[in-house]
């Protein structure tokens, strides 16, 4: 047995990573297979909840105090795409969000009335089935693949459910940037490869644990830094790799943008799993240029939403903002600073997708996301308002909201690395957000009805449930913040020994 991870089934009756990654491509079979609207619908709904269900499981089988990677599943393949799945707490905290919100999306796509349910349905669960493979593979070619399919699967979904005539530029746009960042990452995979083999004997691999024991030489760091970190860099997005997302914001479906920002937080996942344990040397060179871009990201993107007329740029240019200061937590290289910075990747997740499915809720009783064309509607639909409240002040980290104490790590971390003239520059950043979230909020639901505006419909059952269980998720993570600290301790305590200061 490898000593630093356990062998599944030591933890398990059965392989949990190998049937969170298969039952939910089961399910698109399934729900392909049967093609009715109502029985799709079901069906899909069901199995995103037993992949919750499986990923509560996994969580409550995971033992948060041993350093080593568990449920670990291995299986030799011909060439060199062996299987190596494995997981810790950072792993196991990105699995939940990515079951937990698509269970919000199977619920919310038929609420927003798209159709057909079986396509939609189909589409998501096949990029839920990309995301766990990403989420639990330590073979680092195996990410990169998963990340094309998943990259492809969330573009046919963005074509299929456009909404305006300019969405063939925006979805070129996007495949633009995706394609640049793959094949980015491709080349760096293929040179920590040749590096393995080069002080290996001759051995080729992309096992993240090999990798480790052999690292790429000092001479070639530099170089595969650059080339993982732009291409996971492109996708999370950091300013200033960003300029797809506005677009794709803007002119697509609302109701896809919740599974699309589930694959931005695949590139924060990429930097902590693969970038920084094995180029080191690399990162700590480079630190100072990639925390200058990051402090220069949050205000270029707060400023530019606060002159934002539409409500779904405005939310793309706030993801962007923040994801700056994720990455700034990154490469403060602390203990205290990677927790704050998981904590925040899944807070934003969560936020985010509040806010956007509030968006969707708006927009499919005004027919706008114009903020020029908005006002009134708390006085319609005070829960939906109430909602995207919560979601902005979770972004913004008010006490009460999960964001409050992971903003308060990054900080705090920040002041004893940088100094406290940075830190202030990242905490006005943030207080920018708070600015622009809250103005957009009381443009939309405080201000003054529009002209001719008609009147709004009220909620039904079913948005109910999914405003309910925002609003419930994020109030709960926030008031119940420890757990999750605890699932992710070790692990990040592990990264952080690559940079211990002398």
């Amino acid at each position: 047995m490898n000593p630093i991870s356990i062998p599944w089934d030591s933890q398990a009756a059965w392989p949990l990573l190998a049937i969170l990654q298969f039952l939910p491509l089961l399910g698109a079979l399934v729900v392909l297979a049967l093609r009715r609207g109502s029985l799709a619908t079901f069906a899909g709904v069901i199995l995103a909840s037993c992949e919750l269900l499986l990923a509560i499981l996994l969580y409550r089988g995971y033992d948060p105090s041993k350093a080593a990677m568990q449920f670990a599943e291995h299986l030799s393949l011909p060439g060199l795409l062996d299987y190596h799945a494995a997981v810790d707490g950072i792993g196991i905290l990105f699995i939940l969000l990515t079951a937990l919100i698509i269970l919000l999306v199977s619920l919310y796509g038929p609420v927003r009335g798209l159709g057909p349910p079986w396509r939609l349905m189909a589409l998501i669960l096949a990029i839920e089935s990309s995301l766990m493979l990403m989420f639990t593979t330590l073979n680092l070619l195996w990410f990169v693949l998963a990340a094309a399919l998943q990259t492809g699967l969330i573009g046919l979904l963005l074509k299929l459910w456009a909404t305006s005539p300019r969405m063939e530029q925006a979805i070129k746009t996007y495949i633009k940037f995706m394609g640049t960042g793959l094949a980015l990452l491709l080349v760096g995979t293929l040179i920590l490869g040749w590096g393995h083999a080069h002080v290996g004997g001759g051995v080729w691999t992309f096992d993240l644990l090999e990798l480790q024991g052999a690292r790429v030489g000092p001479e070639f760091q530099t170089l595969v830094f650059f080339l993982l970190f732009y291409g996971l860099a492109i996708r999370t997005p950091l300013f200033p790799m960003h300029g797809w997302l506005p677009q794709v914001a803007e002119h697509g479906n609302i109701a896809v943008a919740p599974t699309l920002l589930l694959g931005l937080k695949i590139g924060i996942y990429g930097l902590l799993r693969f970038v920084l344990p094995l180029v080191p040397e690399a990162v700590q060179y480079w630190q100072p240029f990639v925390v200058a871009f990051a402090v220069v990201g949050i205000f270029y993107a707060a400023l530019l939403a606060m002159v934002q007329e539409n409500l779904r740029r405005l939310l793309a240019f706030a993801v962007v903002s923040h994801t700056s200061l994720i990455v700034l937590g990154l490469f403060t290289l602390d203990h205290l600073a990677f927790q704050g910075s998981v904590m925040l990747a899944v807070t934003f997740g969560l936020a985010v997708a509040a806010l956007l499915f509030m968006t969707g809720l708006v927009y499919r009783r005004t027919k706008t996301t114009q903020l020029t064309e908005l006002g009134g509607l708390f006085d319609q639909i005070p829960f939906v308002g109430i909602a995207f409240l919560v979601g902005g002040l979770s972004i913004i980290g008010m006490p009460g909201t999960p964001g409050f104490d992971a903003a308060h790590l990054v900080l705090e971390a920040a002041i004893a690395r940088f100094g406290g003239l940075l830190t202030i520059a990242a905490a006005l950043g943030n207080l920018l957000a708070a600015g622009f979230l809250l103005w957009a909020f009381q443009r939309a639901f405080l201000g003054p009805c529009p002209e001719g505006q008609a009147p709004v419909e009220r909620l039904g059952l079913a948005e109910w449930l999914v405003s309910g269980a925002v609003i419930a998720v994020l109030l709960g993570v926030g008031f119940y913040s420890h757990p999750w600290l605890e699932l992710i301790d070790v692990p990040l305590a592990t990264l952080s020994a690559h940079y211990a200061q002398p």
